[in-house]
């Protein structure tokens, strides 16, 4: 279980404040497959990192009691100047796994040829995300937080990422955050939306996505 239990988060800089989520609670259990949806600056990629344990709350306290994916997505924590096997070698230590092995796999799934061995700044957008998506699939975790990244790749590798996701899925828990809204009901059974610092949360997917749409267009 993941509980976030009255969670606030908000950045200061000079002479301001921006509480970017207000009292939020929620809790994700072994099983769950939630779609996080919302406009661009609304708070998802913050929400991700809070349940991910990338960053703490400002007030409030995050449980967790399932080991947790670091976000998956474009915006990796990989460490630019290193290549991506010697970042994925760094992550197989972190996680008890034998380096060597761990690198077959990623290679084998991420199809990167000798980019692998590239400094990652050398990356596309697509390229890094589709090292994360390996190394992160390479890593048994109670659950998955996505962040776009199915869009990554080429036909092939969205096709074997999608089949990848919902074997996790099946086995443990997922958070998934998209703009596309088909994406989201293709993977999730409920859902959350995140608007002005607050997360509602909803039995379907569907309806998640239907008030994001209903907010969408009243503030156009």
């Amino acid at each position: 279980m993941i509980a976030l239990r009255n969670v606030y988060k908000s950045y200061g800089g000079r002479g301001f404040t921006n509480r970017v989520l207000n009292d939020v609670s929620l809790t994700v259990q072994p099983g769950d497959a939630l779609g996080v949806c919302g406009a661009n600056g609304a708070g998802k990629s913050t929400l991700m990192r809070l349940i991910a344990g990338v960053e703490r709350p400002s007030a409030g306290r995050v449980d967790r009691q399932m080991r947790c994916s670091w976000p998956i997505g474009y915006a990796s924590a990989f460490q630019p100047s290193l290549s991506g096997a010697d970042n994925a070698r760094f992550v197989a230590r972190v996680y008890g796994r034998d380096p060597a092995a761990l690198l077959d796999e990623v290679q084998a799934f991420a199809e990167l040829g000798s980019y692998l061995f590239e400094p990652v700044r050398s990356y596309s957008a697509g390229m890094a995300a589709r090292l994360a998506f390996a190394v992160s699939l390479a890593i048994e975790f109670d659950c998955y937080l996505v962040d776009e990244v199915t869009g990554a790749g080429d036909q092939r590798f969205r096709e074997r990422s999608e089949a990848a996701l919902r074997a996790r899925r099946d086995s443990g828990a997922l958070v998934m955050v998209s703009h596309d809204p088909d994406t989201l009901m293709r993977f999730c059974t409920t859902g959350a939306l995140v608007w002005g610092g607050t997360v509602t949360l909803y039995d379907t997917m569907a309806e998640a996505a239907d008030a994001h749409h209903r907010l969408q267009r009243l503030a156009g």
